[in-house]
């Protein structure tokens, strides 16, 4: 009797040892996630870091398709200023595509990146999802841009969204109060990214936000989770994840020359408000398409009207804010039809449609919040345009 139960206990000790292991290593690759988003931007790593965001958190594969790559035909060369590559090594500049009349004009990158590097878009993902938001509402897969987001996104309800329309997300004008400090420990934004990296779900995050500092419509507020409910919206509307979605309308077409990846959240939720990877010639041909009014390789991928839309200052922008659209920036000295994507660290799309200019950028600037940083950047870029 007593052999058997020291057997039993021996079986019990071993089967709570192996759990313990399993737990162990489950923690282990949690707290290596975390320590990877606590030091992400550190300077020993982050630009390795942003050309293999794929090694570091959860991710899911897209597929580029098996057509052709489109073209970047090759223009006359543009040989960059003193004044550029003094900007270029300033602002740490990994990636530098620049385009003109749809033909590329230069082509360089900077601290040990290369041509094939999957570039981290960072908010400049915003810009893609509001493409991806015009073909949907042209398709009638969603029917109304004035539709309550709880329409597609039932677990908003009783949440800070509740009441907020697809237009005010689109136009970051939730009322949602949201803290957008990266450099605040504390901060919504990095909050979220522990979330992200313990393999929590960023729809529960969106439906725990309950304070808002406005009614949704009422004033503009750049809120990165806005963007989360664009996501969250086009999955209610579509039942497939927004990644599936976009590789088939928006990033097949565009003949990229690698497959994307897309950042996911441990549920597998596209993190769509900057999850989004690709080469930074790919960066510019969707910049291209959209200069182009929507029309790629003779196919019209997203609407012209939806892009003459949603690169136009709409938002309720105060004083001294920079006008703002559909996931678009519309700086106060910008000429009508020249607009820029942007995302953290010196990630842009800049597009001049008077002057025929696209200019991708990717950078991992430490420095990209300091006083003047910004608008150094478009005032450099706006030269590199008149340049041309």
């Amino acid at each position: 009797m007593m052999r058997n139960l020291l057997k039993w206990l021996g079986r019990i000790l071993l089967v709570l040892v192996a759990v313990a292991g399993v737990a162990g290593l489950v923690w282990r690759a949690e707290i290596a996630r975390l320590y990877r988003v606590v030091t992400l931007f550190d300077a020993p790593q982050i630009v390795g870091n942003f050309s293999n965001m794929q090694a570091l958190f959860f991710n899911a594969p897209m597929s580029r398709g098996e057509g052709p790559v489109s073209p970047l035909p090759a223009g006359p060369s543009f040989d960059l200023p003193a004044e550029v590559q003094d900007w270029i090594t300033a602002r740490s500049i990994t990636g530098l595509v620049i385009l003109k009349d749809g033909q590329l004009r230069h082509e360089s990158y900077y601290l040990g990146t290369t041509p094939e590097d999957l570039r981290i878009s960072w908010s400049l993902s915003k810009s893609f999802i509001s493409a991806l938001i015009g073909i949907l509402l042209a398709d009638g897969t969603i029917d109304d841009i004035d539709a309550p987001v709880t329409r597609f996104a039932p677990g908003l309800a009783g949440s800070a969204y509740d009441g907020a329309t697809l237009r005010d997300v689109l136009q970051m004008s939730s009322g949602v109060q949201f803290d957008e400090d990266y450099l605040d420990f504390w901060s919504d934004i990095n909050r979220m990214g522990r979330v992200l990296a313990l393999g929590g779900t960023l729809n529960d995050f969106a439906a725990g936000l309950d304070e808002r500092f406005s009614e949704p419509g009422v004033a503009w507020h750049y809120c990165s989770f806005d963007t989360h409910v664009l996501g969250m919206i086009i999955v209610g509307a579509t039942g497939r994840p927004v990644r599936e979605v976009m590789e088939e309308k928006l990033l097949v077409p565009l003949g990229l020359e690698a497959d994307p990846i897309f950042l996911t959240d441990g549920a597998g939720m596209d993190f769509v408000m900057g999850g989004l990877n690709l080469r930074t010639r790919d960066y510019a041909r969707f910049g291209q398409m959209v200069a182009d009014g929507g029309l790629w390789q003779g196919q019209q991928i997203v609407p012209q009207d939806w892009i003459d839309a949603s690169t136009v200052p709409s938002a309720k922008t105060g004083p001294g804010q920079i006008r703002y659209g559909y996931q678009w920036w519309i700086p106060q000295e910008f000429a009508e039809g020249e607009f820029i994507g942007m995302g953290i660290y010196g990630q842009y799309i800049y597009v001049n449609r008077p002057l025929g200019v696209v200019i991708a950028v990717n950078a991992a600037d430490r420095g990209f919040e300091e006083p003047g940083v910004e608008q150094g950047n478009f005032d450099m870029l706006r030269a590199i345009a008149r340049a041309l």
